[in-house]
């Protein structure tokens, strides 16, 4: 019985070939603050560029990650606040895209290299593994990108809506979807 037991497992390992990870879908998320009481106001950008490599582990395939966002096509789920976004945050200091490469993870934190307004930062973030999805979330300091004058701008366009206060930290958060293959 040992003997088949054996021969069994051995014969799946041999034939199970090997898995591959692939990203199927990939998501950028925001999320800003106003008004003294820090509401959230959230959306995505609807333009995102993906470079990733199938690979044998989940994180793998997070370590090959990098991504090129068009600052352009923001959506808040509000066009009015959206092109406003645009207006007087991102063409102030003419940004018009923002890169992000992981640099490394493990099964907790992920390091990735943000560049916006031709600024590198290295931005820790926690990062959620599950059967179809990988998930990371983290923040970043606008001062860290230079980008004050935009945050002023911004912070005068929306005085009223605001109350006179728009907050310099952002939440941040990609969302990949994964599909896994086995030969």
């Amino acid at each position: 019985m040992k003997k088949l037991l054996l021969l069994l497992l051995t014969a799946t390992v041999i034939f199970a070939g090997e898995c591959k990870y692939e990203a199927t879908n990939v998501a950028v998320n925001w999320t800003a603050y106003k008004t003294p009481l820090k509401i959230g106001v959230g959306g995505t950008f609807d333009n995102v560029k993906v470079n990733t490599t199938a690979s044998t582990t989940a994180q793998a395939l997070v370590n090959s990650s990098s991504v090129t966002i068009d600052t352009s096509k923001i959506n808040s789920k509000n066009p009015g606040r959206d092109a406003k976004l645009v207006k007087f945050f991102f063409d102030v200091q003419n940004v018009k895209t923002i890169q992000a490469k992981v640099l490394s993870s493990d099964d907790k934190i992920v390091q990735v290299a943000i560049t916006m307004n031709n600024v590198t930062r290295t931005v820790p973030m926690r990062i959620v593994y599950t059967d179809s999805t990988i998930e990371a979330k983290g923040n970043i300091d606008l001062a860290d990108f230079n980008m004050l004058p935009s945050l002023s701008s911004l912070t005068k366009a929306c005085f009223a809506k605001h109350q006179g206060k728009t907050w310099q930290d952002v939440e941040i958060a990609f969302n990949i979807k994964t599909k896994k293959s086995c030969k």
